[in-house]
């Protein structure tokens, strides 16, 4: 498993998009910084509840300078249902994400438990990127509990910004 450093490259990511189209990464250019939030899937009624929250919040990550995308390995017709019956309306949702690339990205990977769970998908992390595709600074979790909020990201990139804070971590 991969262990992404502050300031160095990131790995290539793209994700395909519900309108037939495909994001990538090295691609973007964003004033300030790409959010990546990988969630776990449709099944996760925690990844519900931040996918919602950010899809809320959108505007004012744009306001920032922030562009955001929320990217699972759900197949296509999941991720199509994550945002009918999530309603998420302004969120940017990525699918397909293979398991070798959330491995790639330091993601960790679980084993179904219930039915409802596809065999094995990536547990969540987010990255906040620098627009030359450089990490600034993430966070990966090993279990699907102890999210974000929105508004906790939103103040910290607020701050950061402001701030020009250095990405930190890397010594």
């Amino acid at each position: 498993m991969a262990h992404l450093m502050p300031r160095q490259p990131t790995p290539a990511l793209t994700a395909n998009l519900l309108d037939g189209g495909v994001w990538t990464l090295a691609d973007q250019q964003p004033e300030h910084f790409t959010l990546v939030i990988f969630y776990r899937g449709y099944h996760c009624p925690m990844c519900k509840a931040q996918l919602r929250d950010l899809d809320r919040n959108v505007d004012e990550f744009a306001a920032l300078g922030v562009d955001v995308i929320a990217i699972s390995s759900n197949p296509r017709d999941l991720a199509q249902q994550t945002v009918d019956d999530w309603k998420l309306a302004n969120l940017t949702v990525g699918y397909g994400l293979s398991l070798e690339t959330a491995r790639e990205w330091g993601l960790y990977i679980s084993n179904a438990i219930k039915e409802s769970e596809p065999g094995q998908f990536n547990e969540p992390g987010f990255f906040i990127i620098n627009p030359d595709g450089t990490l600034y600074g993430s966070t990966v979790a090993t279990m699907p509990f102890a999210r974000t909020t929105a508004k906790q990201l939103l103040d910290a990139l607020g701050f950061i910004i402001s701030k020009n804070y250095p990405a930190r971590g890397e010594a």
